[in-house]
């Protein structure tokens, strides 16, 4: 017969100390018990792990919506995969959830010397500088690189590459010579073209991608977020010409497939992009 599971009560803001993140462990053993819910008891650190990425990029969209029941949710759901992975870690006799807080809070305490300890820093810049120089030490003989994680996008991990070998002085020393070689790059990326030789383009466009987000880094500005602004543009703007091409050519011309195709003349869609364009400054 199944078992009732009572909801969690509902505890004021300002008494709110984590209480209840217990009954949360709770429920994920409940799922994986012998007599549990079969779906998660198939699951594998490997099997969770887009589920990780997945839930993580949801909430930075809730953050950027700028909606605080979906912010809260969406990180309910990344506290899950959390606990999910902990609760796997019991399972196979690694480690469990409170292993997890344990290390966790230990880290933060050993981080913050200046506010457990003697330490000093009084701007968030010797913060930063105090924490760097701490993970060193921790980490001992591994590489300055090795911290950053390989499965980040790949935009991100440029940026976070470009910081680590800045703090060694292993930069340009100002945003000139970053300028510099983007337009260094960019020439070979040109010559690449004209070879025809797909593999030189691959290569000389990531070397051009790196050097661009080097010379954001140098203009303190977040490659990752620039880019999600454009795309979130260019977004809007497709929107506006698909909606005109629904008004006045009744939806795209059909390819071969049965899915939208060409047909419709690029100078006509520039057209309706223009417009948007124009929307927008307007507003």
């Amino acid at each position: 017969m199944p078992r009732p599971f009572d909801p969690v009560s509902q505890v004021p803001l300002p008494e709110q100390r984590g209480q209840s993140f217990p009954r949360l462990v709770e429920l994920m053993q409940r799922l994986l018990a012998d007599d549990g819910c079969p779906w998660d008891r198939e699951q594998t650190l490997e099997s969770l792990r887009k589920y990780v990425i997945e839930e993580a990029h949801e909430v930075v969209d809730a953050i950027d919506g700028g909606d605080p029941e979906a912010h809260r949710d969406e990180l309910g759901d990344l506290l899950l995969q959390i606990v999910f992975q902990a609760e796997l870690g019991r399972r196979s006799g690694a480690f469990g959830p409170d292993d997890v807080v344990r290390a966790i809070v230990e880290k933060l305490v050993r981080r913050h010397p200046h506010v457990f300890a003697d330490g000093r820093a009084d701007t968030s810049a010797e913060v930063l500088e105090n924490w760097e120089q701490l993970k060193l030490k921790e980490r001992g003989a591994r590489g300055l690189l090795s911290g950053v994680p390989k499965s980040m996008p790949a935009l991100l991990r440029a940026q976070r590459v470009g910081e680590k070998v800045e703090k060694v002085g292993f930069d340009w020393p100002d945003m000139g010579g970053s300028r510099a070689k983007v337009a260094e790059e960019l020439a070979e990326l040109d010559e690449a073209i004209s070879s025809g030789d797909r593999a030189a383009v691959e290569a000389e466009l990531g070397d051009a991608l790196f050097a661009l987000v080097n010379l954001a880094r140098h203009a303190g500005v977040d490659a990752e977020a620039a880019l999600r602004g454009t795309i979130e543009k260019f977004t809007r703007r497709f929107t506006h010409v698909e909606a005109r091409v629904n008004e006045r050519h009744g939806g795209w011309p059909k390819a071969s497939d049965g899915k939208a195709g060409r047909g419709i003349p690029l100078e006509v869609l520039d057209g309706y992009w223009v417009e948007a364009k124009r929307a927008e400054k307007s507003e």
